[in-house]
C-alpha cells in the first residue's frame, strides 16, 4: 500500500511539474486576430457577397481607421464609399447616388474585416470555437484550411444573431464572414487575394458621381 501511495504521489508530482501550456480559448484567439488587424494600416482584397440567391463581386479597399470603398464588377459599376464622414452608394441600374452624412459623435466604424469591426464584435458577441482550435476545411471538399469561430450576440439589439468567422491560421486574416440575421437569412462575405499595407492614399475614397445621376441625400436618416 505504501508503494502504491508513493507511485501515485510521484505521478501527481510529475503532472504538476510539467511545463505550463497556454490553453487557447476562442476569446483569446479572437483577440489575436483583432491584434493582427490592429497592425494593418490598409488592405485590398477581392470580395464576394452572397445573400440568398444573389451574388455581388468587387474589389474592397480599406484605410484605417474608417475609410472603406467597394468597386463592384457585379453589379457592374456599382460603388459603395465611406470616407469617414459620408456614406455614398452609387446604383447604376437606377442612375442614382445615395448620400448619407454621419454625425461625428455617432460615426459608424468601417465594418467587414477591420480592426474597428473586430473590436465591436469582441464587445457585442460571445466567441466560441465551432469545433475546436484546430484548422478544418473551409467547406466540404475544400483543401483550404481555416479556424472557425462562432460569435453569439450578447443582446437582441445586434443585427446578426450569430456570426461565423473563418480565419486563415497562417496569416491570421479573415477568409470568410457568415452572418445570420434575426429573420434567419444568411449573408456571406468571402475575402481572397488580400494585400496589406500597400500605402493606399485617402484620395481613393473620394468619389465623383456621374453627372447624369440623380442624387438623394440623407437617404437613411437626417443628420440633425
Amino acid at each position: 500500500m505504501k508503494r502504491v501511495f508513493l507511485l501515485v504521489f510521484f505521478a501527481i508530482l510529475g503532472i504538476f511539474s510539467l511545463p505550463a501550456q497556454e490553453i487557447v480559448t476562442a476569446e483569446r484567439y479572437l483577440e489575436t486576430v483583432s491584434g493582427r488587424y490592429g497592425g494593418i494600416r490598409d488592405y485590398e482584397a477581392r470580395i464576394v457577397i452572397h445573400s440568398g440567391s444573389s451574388e455581388m463581386i468587387g474589389q474592397v479597399s480599406h484605410l484605417s481607421p474608417g475609410f472603406l470603398r467597394i468597386d463592384f464588377t457585379r453589379p457592374a459599376e456599382q460603388v459603395i464609399v465611406f470616407n469617414g464622414e459620408q456614406l455614398t452608394v452609387y446604383l447604376p441600374e437606377y442612375r442614382a447616388v445615395l448620400n448619407q452624412t454621419v454625425q461625428s459623435t455617432g460615426r459608424p466604424q468601417a465594418s467587414l474585416a477591420t480592426a474597428q469591426g473586430l473590436m465591436l464584435m469582441r464587445r457585442n458577441y460571445i466567441a466560441a470555437f465551432v469545433t475546436g482550435p484546430d484548422a478544418e476545411p473551409l467547406e466540404a471538399g475544400s483543401d483550404e484550411q481555416v479556424v472557425r469561430l462562432r460569435l453569439t450576440r450578447r443582446s437582441v439589439s445586434e443585427g446578426f444573431r450569430e456570426i461565423i468567422l473563418s480565419v486563415s491560421p497562417g496569416t491570421m486574416l479573415i477568409r470568410r464572414i457568415e452572418g445570420r440575421t434575426i429573420t434567419d437569412a444568411v449573408i456571406r462575405f468571402d475575402f481572397t487575394n488580400i494585400r496589406t499595407n500597400q500605402g493606399i492614399p485617402e484620395q481613393r475614397f473620394i468619389y465623383d458621381s456621374p453627372a447624369s445621376a440623380n442624387v438623394y441625400n440623407n437617404f437613411l436618416f437626417r443628420d440633425e
